[in-house]
């Protein structure tokens, strides 16, 4: 046959363009040659070979722009990947460029494009079989199955296409998983949480992740901060909108005239923003910074050692210990200006009759802290271990003459106050929140009805440690030990604002004008100009 020749003989199920399984290749020198180059350089395959289906022109070569070639290469030098790239980028073209490229020459793989709607990731396979039709035959593998779903080739490679769920791989041997526009997934944590084991035990498996940004604390915001921050395994790389040739700031400026701002700094300029509804303004956790512990043990994260003389704070919330909730603490100079977070404590496994000998070698290290417990229903056995059991005095106690006195009941009340003071000093920088899980906690503890609580699949114990800790400021106790009124300094903060806003140019008296001379160079008189004074 001539390498060169397509028709219906040789193609799949009539169709020319596309060679089915069992046609004998016939090769020459040349043919060899390229195949050869294209097996090594996926980019030397996408420029010469691929052609891509443009709203301008139909049918055109792949001109592959830099930061393509960049990203081709970053995904095969990679197992782990994630993209964070601006709207109209080409980087789900480029990205199913290099999954055709991947499973031609790479038997026996099995590729799936994953999406938020099946739809969608069926558009992705639609666009894989455009490219590999406008392949030349001795490029092409044979094909044995080509639907809308699933493209399986002669080399027993193949790409199946699906929406995100948790049973869309399911009992599949994966090796390359594509995720595309992660961060718009609904529920996921719990598909991420699910289908991540089925890549993550091969030696040779991909995992590439793209997508815009949409909101902090969703997955692909923790994946990607982690990436960045060198905490996770992912390699990161990003497409900002002046990376695309044609964008300049007249383009910006158009742009955001027929968009707006915000929407524009999120979907081209690649900065998370808050969903709205975030206890902690979005702006406000973009700029909380996650620092690395100086050590870590027995599940605690050292931020800070103790200095003598400080003064340090222990906020507590415990769980039953059955690997769901966790049981948290906080660690907080109180001394400090801002307060500062300096050692934190996150274990779902901790049973609650072994939590108050922990929380008792802590609160001994940092100086004899005065521990506040949440007093739930396991939070009661580890207010009894420690101030009875371990006889460890400077625990809270909420009444000397009440049963189960020692500890603070999360009430709705409590839980109010301690959300509105935890969002003033978090927002006005009076409290430096430096562990990773408090930030990403923070980034989903949302509004739910009246009041606040994780979004579903997340947890919140150690913000929960905050609010206690915004609930504890206003009473006399902290008032005592930092000589700090949080009600009157809010107060007063409040009036001084509202007076600002107000009196812009300062208050005059009425019916009075006033100035002030200096006489003898260094005395100061007031002299009313009406004759009144």
């Amino acid at each position: 046959m001539s390498t060169s020749l397509k028709n219906s003989e040789f193609g799949y199920l009539g169709n020319p363009q596309i060679k089915r399984d069992g046609v004998e290749q016939q090769w020459n020198q040349d043919e060899v040659f390229e195949y050869a180059k294209c097996m090594k350089d996926p980019v030397y395959f996408a420029r010469k070979y691929i052609k891509i289906i443009s709203l301008d022109e139909g049918l055109i070569p792949f001109d592959l722009y830099d930061y393509q070639e960049k990203m081709f290469k970053t995904f095969n030098s990679n197992r782990f990947s994630i993209v964070l790239a601006c709207r109209q980028s080409g980087k789900s073209i480029s990205s199913v460029v290099y999954i055709l490229w991947y499973a031609i020459f790479n038997p026996e793989k099995t590729v799936a494009i994953l999406a938020n709607k099946g739809a969608t990731a069926r558009e992705m396979l639609a666009r894989i079989q455009i490219a590999l039709e406008n392949l030349p035959f001795f490029l092409q593998p044979g094909c044995k199955i080509v639907n809308k779903g699933n493209l399986e080739f002669s080399n027993n490679s193949r790409i199946v296409a699906a929406a995100t769920s948790g049973s869309s791989i399911r009992g599949m041997s994966v090796n390359l998983l594509f995720l595309d526009e992660f961060a718009f997934v609904e529920n996921a944590a719990q598909f991420y949480t699910s289908t991540y084991p089925v890549v993550s035990s091969g030696e040779d498996t991909k995992v590439i992740i793209t997508s815009t940004a949409n909101g902090v604390g969703n997955v692909f915001h923790k994946l990607w901060e982690g990436a960045v921050q060198k905490t996770n395994d992912y390699q990161p790389f990003r497409i900002d909108w002046w990376d695309v040739p044609g964008r300049d700031e007249e383009w910006k400026e158009q742009t955001i005239a027929n968009t707006s701002e915000l929407q524009f700094d999120q979907e081209f300029g690649n900065n998370f923003h808050g969903t709205g509804n975030t206890l902690i303004s979005g702006n406000v956790l973009l700029q909380l910074k996650a620092q690395p512990p100086i050590y870590r043990q027995e599940s605690v994260a050292v931020y800070q050692k103790p200095a003598a003389g400080a003064k340090y704070m222990i906020f507590v919330d415990s769980a039953k210990g059955r690997g769901l909730d966790y049981s948290t603490f906080n660690v907080i100079d109180i001394s400090a200006r801002p307060f500062k977070q300096v050692a934190v404590y996150r274990d779902n496994n901790i049973s609650p009759l072994l939590f108050p000998d922990i929380i008792y070698k802590y609160a001994k290290t940092y100086n004899d802290a005065y521990v506040v417990i949440e007093n739930n229903d396991s939070g009661a056995v580890v207010c009894n271990g420690l101030y009875y059991d371990l006889e460890y005095e400077n625990v809270y106690v909420e009444s000397a003459v009440k049963s189960n006195a020692v500890g603070v009941l999360m009430t709705k009340k409590v839980k109010r106050i301690g959300c509105s003071n935890l969002k003033d000093f978090i927002e006005n920088f009076k409290l430096e929140v430096v562990d990773a899980d408090t930030i990403m906690e923070l980034s989903t503890f949302v509004a739910k009805g009246t009041s606040y609580e994780a979004e579903a699949t997340n947890h919140d114990d150690l913000v929960m440690n905050l609010v206690l800790f915004g609930w504890f400021a206003t009473t006399f106790y902290f008032a005592e030990m930092t000589d700090i009124n949080v009600k009157d300094m809010m107060f007063s903060e409040h009036m001084k604002a509202l007076e600002e806003e107000l009196t812009p140019v300062g208050f005059m008296p009425d019916n009075k004008q006033v100035e002030e001379e200096v006489i003898d160079g260094d005395l100061w008189k007031t002299v009313s100009k009406t004759g009144l004074y």
